[in-house]
């Protein structure tokens, strides 16, 4: 059962992303929030397995929630859930250490997946968001590549390939299953390639591993 923190400051929106959750037999909310401050003390009691954020509370807002969420509470994926896409939105929810971004406009499925996906460990965008931030890595790509194959080139050819796995939105079961290993390996060739590339999660992994060329149908990759 995947446990989750709903924190929203309006109830109408946590009563109706609480009644998406519930239809999927797998997930659990256990505890609501109605601002940042709460839902940061409130995820210390509970430890759940993801913490899902609205971006603008009061008190202290998603973003700022989402980076102390990360310090306190290191085994609780983070995922935001708002109505804004704007890139800096975007840029600093994932620098804040979020491993997902699901917008409240988007499909319930998205929501399910984002869920899911970043529970086991996986990072999530929601088509939308992918499409912001792929089209902000368009500009300047060629310069930004050559930077990423630079990081890259100290891994191991086996950390390459997970990086690219990574980078291809694969949860560690996925990888593990690519891969023929148990999951364990994958958990820690990702924490060492996390260490080495000196980034905070697997959404700043992926986005190097995109702008590296090491996801299919990006570019050459790093030989």
């Amino acid at each position: 059962m995947i446990r989750v923190l709903l924190a929203d400051d309006e109830a109408m929106i946590r009563a109706g992303v609480r009644a998406i959750l519930a239809s999927a037999a797998d997930i659990e909310v256990v505890a609501e929030a109605a601002d940042g401050h709460e839902a940061v003390e409130t995820a210390q009691r509970h430890r759940p397995d993801v913490c899902l954020l609205d971006i603008r509370m009061p008190r202290l807002d998603g973003l700022r929630a989402a980076a102390e969420l990360r310090r306190t509470c290191p085994d609780s994926a983070v995922m935001m859930l708002t109505t804004f896409s704007e890139d800096e939105y975007i840029a600093t929810a994932l620098g804040s250490g979020a491993a997902g971004f699901v917008l409240k406009s988007g499909d319930p499925m998205e929501l399910l997946a984002g869920v899911r996906a970043v529970a086991d460990g996986g990072a999530y965008l929601s088509p939308t968001v992918a499409r912001h931030v792929l089209t902000h890595m368009a500009g300047g790509q060629l310069g930004r590549r050559a930077g990423a194959q630079a990081r890259i080139a100290p891994l191991t050819p086996r950390e390459r390939e997970v990086l690219g796995l990574v980078g291809a939105g694969l949860s560690n079961a996925d990888i593990a299953a690519r891969l023929h290993v148990v999951e364990g390996t994958v958990k820690t060739y990702v924490s060492q390639i996390l260490a080495r590339l000196q980034v905070r999660n697997r959404v700043q992994a992926a986005i190097l591993a995109y702008e590296a060329g090491l996801v299919p149908g990006t570019g050459p990759q790093q030989p």
